[in-house]
């Protein structure tokens, strides 16, 4: 059933605070909570009964007031299997992360036990790991495929990447010219990867019709249809390539 409202979430919360030492009051200045310990900067809480965008940007505009801002999210005993909070828990957490602000779990009260604050992230500065591995495919990618065959946002066809606009180059040229070797498709296209491309057969749109030998499928033509544009272009830029070489 979850939490009726947000002044169910503030019992726990400041028991939860108050139980580490600290002064805890309620609606100062427009905060929903905050707490002090000695001389320690303020630590400010805002509730909600679920996870919202409203959240988010009352805790970013509470980081001007302290370094030290939680959101404290209500959580059903048992979470509806569509809910936010079961679906994308993780990248809640990896948002908070990136803001700065810590993120609490108050659990509904269920069989006879008050309601559970659980810590989930504190609130500290954001320093992301540079992920080197992720980068280089980022760039590898960027640098191979050829001009930009895609909108962004686009919804009407998969992504053009790379390696399906190699797989297109290789089925254009079956179309042209019927079952061919492998290696006469590696050479024609110009791709070291022709072969492979071939014998993996990753979507569907060549058929072996002998040893090193492959043909067109009907969703190979259906291919090219769909991704007539993208041939086109890839075709005009094999053309300019060779009379930048000649």
């Amino acid at each position: 059933m979850g939490f009726a409202k947000e002044e169910d979430l503030y019992a726990p919360v400041k028991a939860f605070f108050e139980g580490q030492g600290y002064v805890v009051k309620a609606e100062v200045r427009g905060c929903d909570l905050v707490a002090r310990r000695g001389a320690e900067p303020p630590v400010i809480v805002e509730l909600k009964t679920g996870f919202t965008l409203p959240l988010v940007l009352q805790g970013i505009d509470r980081l001007a007031l302290s370094d030290h801002v939680y959101l404290a999210v209500g959580v059903a005993a048992a979470p509806a299997r569509g809910s936010l909070w079961r679906r994308e828990r993780r990248g809640i957490r990896k948002l908070c992360r990136r803001l700065g602000l810590g993120l609490l779990a108050v659990h509904e009260a269920s069989g006879g036990k008050d309601p559970l604050v659980e810590p989930l992230l504190d609130p500290l500065p954001y320093r992301p790991r540079p992920n080197r591995k992720r980068q280089g495919l980022l760039l590898k990618e960027f640098a191979h495929r050829v001009g930009d065959p895609n909108t962004g946002g686009q919804t009407r066809r998969p992504i053009v990447t790379a390696y399906r606009q190699a797989a297109l180059s290789c089925a254009a040229l079956l179309h042209e010219n019927g079952p061919t070797k492998a290696a006469a498709v590696a050479e024609a296209t110009a791709l070291a990867t022709a072969q492979r491309i071939l014998q993996r057969d990753v979507y569907g749109w060549f058929q072996r019709v002998d040893r090193g030998i492959y043909a067109l499928s009907p969703k190979g033509e259906e291919a090219l249809a769909l991704y007539a544009d993208v041939v086109t272009s890839l075709s005009e830029h094999r053309e300019a390539g060779a009379t930048g070489q000649s």
